[in-house]
């Protein structure tokens, strides 16, 4: 079966509201987050005020039979250009299901300009977009495509700081955004520490704990901060450093040989996990399956750190169909993140979910088994990117 045509696409769906009154804000509206720009002080006190706008991209991929699948990214017209102006017409015509043929030409065709970064969230949302249309096509959900289920169920962690709210929607795991960096010195520190005891305290002994750094350390504030935080137990620390100084990531793995250290997040195609399971610098991979280069790029990681004995857990793998359908078939990935910044009292299924896509219930997820990724989108719901 050939690609008739792949299209950057907006997808508006129609309105639905909350039925349920949040109890008070979400943690995610205004709390302090250490990141890359905390150094400087206009724009410290939130990340929302320095991230980009762009909109979400999706990538419907057309069959010459009229089949379509749905793939999606970030980064508005900047992904949908690369999309629409150089990759499709690299593919259209192509097999649609020499998956590896197609991901070695998307990975290749962007070398002029750089495979890493923007390039690779367009690329993922065409990966995507491609797994999805071959499931429909074989009328199987894309997780039996990839060999079927390895588990029973997805056990799931919850990100965010609203963690009484996350206990009661049944999580036993939980994942903090650490709000102090090396821009607050030895206060921040004293407040990280602080912060990270308050919710050992709330969680007991019986569940897990892990910290989310976001790109904003450098190995000294990392080693000091995880010395510190050693009597809570922390499961893993997380991207405590700037994803592209891989000197700094060897020194952290020597200077704390002690630490379950995760990263990956900002990482773009399979190189840097190579290099990473390589040089044993980490001992859970974190790629975003909507952002490193799509589905394929992450079998290609999954299957490199099984091999080494390292642990694949995808960025907010447990908030995309994506996520969900490669973390259910694959051995390496043990866990599954859900990144909850809806206010507390709001049931997930009310909050976050597109159509077709599975909420996490008490902590576990199943994924929906209906044709591609289960994505229950109408085709009225999706419009060009740009026009016409």
């Amino acid at each position: 079966m050939k690609i008739a045509s792949i299209r950057a696409m907006r997808l508006t769906v129609p309105p639905h509201e909350a039925r349920t009154a949040p109890r008070r804000p979400s943690w995610a509206q205004d709390a302090e987050v250490a990141n890359p720009m905390s150094r400087y002080p206009k724009v410290k006190r939130h990340r929302g005020l320095w991230l980009p706008k762009w909109e979400g991209v999706w990538c419907m991929v057309t069959a010459e039979d009229g089949t379509w699948g749905i793939g999606q990214t970030t980064n508005g017209r900047v992904s949908a250009a690369i999309i629409e102006d150089h990759l499709a017409p690299q593919l259209v015509g192509e097999d649609c299901f020499a998956g590896e043929k197609l991901a070695d030409m998307l990975f290749r065709l962007t070398k002029p300009y750089g495979s890493v970064g923007l390039a690779s969230y367009a690329i993922s949302a065409v990966d995507l977009g491609l797994w999805d249309l071959r499931g429909k096509l074989l009328g199987k959900p894309v997780y039996s495509l990839l060999g079927g289920p390895q588990k029973d169920r997805l056990f799931c962690y919850c990100t965010g700081n609203d963690v009484d709210w996350y206990q009661e929607l049944g999580f036993r795991a939980f994942k903090l955004a650490c709000p102090h960096g090396p821009a607050d010195g030895l206060d921040g520190l004293r407040k990280n520490e602080e912060f990270v005891a308050q919710a050992r305290e709330q969680i007991g002994d019986a569940c897990e704990l892990m910290l989310d750094c976001w790109m904003a350390f450098d190995v000294e504030y990392a080693v000091r901060l995880a010395e510190t935080l050693r009597p809570y137990r922390l499961k893993w620390i997380e991207e405590c450093l700037i994803p592209e100084d891989l000197d700094a990531h060897v020194a952290l793995r020597e200077r704390l040989p002690w630490q379950t250290l995760a990263t990956g997040e900002h990482w773009y195609t399979h190189v840097p996990f190579g290099w990473a399971i390589s040089h044993r610098v980490a001992d859970i991979l974190q790629p975003d399956i909507q952002w490193c280069g799509g589905l394929t790029t992450c079998q290609h990681v999954a299957a490199a750190a099984d091999a080494a004995g390292v642990s694949v857990i995808l960025h907010g793998g447990g908030n995309s169909v994506f996520g969900q359908h490669l973390s259910y078939a694959t051995p390496s990935v043990p866990w599954c993140e859900c990144f909850v910044g809806t206010p507390p009292g709001v049931p997930l299924e009310e909050a976050w979910r597109l159509p077709g896509q599975a909420v996490p219930k008490d902590g576990w997820l199943i994924p929906s088994d209906a044709p591609g990724f289960g994505l229950e989108i109408l085709r009225e719901w999706l419009t060009p990117f740009f026009g016409g």
